[in-house]
């Protein structure tokens, strides 16, 4: 594998090049750029935030205004121990912050960041096009029942244990052949339920030391064996503020970094909280590698 150039990588392990966004054709030819949308109080970088209406409708504005292609709301913070909150509120905030951008823009796709069956249904039901799930399907096994019925493209991400307890839960014998078993493994499950937009999320810092998620970005493009798109979300997380010695506030140019390396391996999609960086970013790729 490292012996191959990019342009050689890219042709061996094809994947698909669009998503099927209700119907209409998404290209993912080239990478993406997913802005977070963080609506919770407590999120490990912007928490607090965007829980009211001006603030929530300004931070949209700037999402669009970078050019993010999809905008991904969460309202269940999933830092390590974050506190839980019940199905109620998440959905109440879910959904507030699907109908701020609904009125601002029609065009930008809206995934929803849960792993609650009931809350992808309602937010899909309101207008929202995709679901990003950070348990893979594991923490409620109606979800990809759920996605099933909507038709809907759906991220799979690697974790182990929840947001309380992950940090417990960072043995692995192989790393990298562990994770691609548990895809394979969940990837025949959508399949079978007839699922066909599966985008990949190996989950960096969701049950991964530092040291593993470097690992893990490293050996990033062994996932493209698998024939899906490629989400990587590093913003500005542990990995990189801890290991600059820095804070959250400062990681912007770790993150540059690693997003760009992400990319020579392989990623269709960069969530991040910063789109302009990130877009820059993959022009400057492109630029590279046409």
């Amino acid at each position: 594998m490292q012996a191959l150039n990019l342009e050689a990588k890219v042709t061996l392990f094809s994947s698909k090049k669009t998503l099927n966004i209700r119907g209409k054709l998404m290209d993912i030819s080239q990478p993406l750029v997913m802005g977070i949308l963080n609506v919770t109080p407590d999120s490990f970088y912007d928490g607090g935030r965007h829980s009211s209406g001006e603030m929530m409708q300004a931070r949209i504005e700037l999402l669009l205004e970078e050019g993010a292609d999809i905008i991904d709301i969460g309202g269940y913070s999933s830092r390590p121990g974050a506190s839980a909150i019940d199905q109620e509120e998440e959905q109440q905030r879910v959904l507030r912050a699907v109908d701020a951008v609904r009125s601002i823009s029609e065009e930008v796709v809206i995934s929803i960041d849960t792993f609650r069956s009931p809350v992808a249904h309602a937010a899909l039901d309101n207008g929202a096009h995709m679901i990003n799930d950070i348990s893979g399907g594991q923490l409620d096994p109606l979800m990809f029942d759920t996605v099933a019925k909507w038709k809907v493209p759906y991220v799979l991400m690697h974790m182990k244990g929840n947001p309380q307890n992950m940090t417990q839960h960072t043995n692995y014998e192989h790393l990298i052949t562990e994770i691609s078993a548990f895809f394979v493994n969940r990837i025949a499950m959508l399949k079978e339920k007839g699922i066909p937009d599966i985008i990949l999320d190996p989950g960096f810092g969701f049950a991964k030391t530092i040291t593993q998620n470097y690992e893990l970005l490293r050996n990033l493009d062994y996932f493209q064996l698998l024939q899906c798109p490629l989400l990587v979300g590093l913003s500005r997380k542990s990995m990189i503020y801890k290991s600059l010695n820095c804070t959250a506030d400062e990681a912007l140019n770790g993150t540059t970094a690693l997003n760009t390396i992400a990319l020579m391996n392989g990623a269709s999609i960069l969530r991040v909280h910063d789109v302009k960086a990130a877009k820059e970013a993959i022009k400057c790729f492109r630029l590279t590698y046409p």
